[in-house]
């Protein structure tokens, strides 16, 4: 398909690699690029590679940020830096600051330990966080996904705070059943998890 437009078939190779890109959309996105105007399309991709110069992680949290060596949470006052959020991926940070009513800092691991995959602690960002655990935290709240990766990085992570001998506290998000879901189509899983961390009314 397409063997006589070589411009386009290689468009489409290069599309192909962005991972969320469902591959029955890349040749419309293809094609809405080539009916653009050209000064649209020279807009959008100076914009990406400006994005890509500029924003660098923060050397704290490893979180977003634009030409400073600290993210906008990190070097903000109203955060309480006591707190530590640890999140696996960017993704995971944003999903939080859209729910509002956190007001700590974070911390990404940018990733989580999967040894099937050869995913190590040392392949994540977690001796950087032992380094930021200090007198002067109070909370470590471990917020990875209730994958069994993220379990399992939870666990280790936990083990290892508990070793430093330091008064703090070690937090896990709460899990079980969604608001506006019916038990009957919960998995076990979920509903023991639910029924385990269940609080006074």
């Amino acid at each position: 398909m397409f063997k006589d437009l070589p411009a386009l078939q290689k468009t489409i190779r290069l599309l192909q690699r962005v991972p969320y890109l469902a591959s029955k959309n890349i040749y419309r996105v293809a094609l809405y690029f080539l009916q653009e105007k050209e000064n649209d399309v020279v807009l959008l991709f100076n914009a990406i590679l400006k994005a890509k110069k500029d924003i660098r992680k923060c050397s704290i949290c490893f979180n977003l940020t634009e030409s400073k060596d600290l993210c906008s949470i990190c070097s903000s006052k109203a955060r309480d830096l006591s707190v530590i959020c640890v999140v696996e991926t960017w993704y995971d940070l944003a999903a939080i600051e859209r729910a509002g009513g956190y007001d700590g800092v974070y911390h990404i691991l940018e990733g989580s330990l999967c040894p099937l995959d050869g995913i190590s602690a040392d392949d994540l960002n977690v001796d950087s966080l032992f380094g930021r655990v200090n007198e002067s935290v109070s909370e470590v709240i471990l917020a990875t996904n209730s994958t069994p990766e993220g379990e399992a990085t939870a666990s280790f992570i936990s083990s290892r705070l508990a070793n430093l001998d330091l008064q703090i506290k070690i937090s896990r998000l709460a899990s079980g059943v969604p608001i506006g879901s019916s038990l009957e189509y919960m998995d076990r899983v979920t509903v023991y998890k639910a029924l385990s961390g269940r609080r006074p009314f």
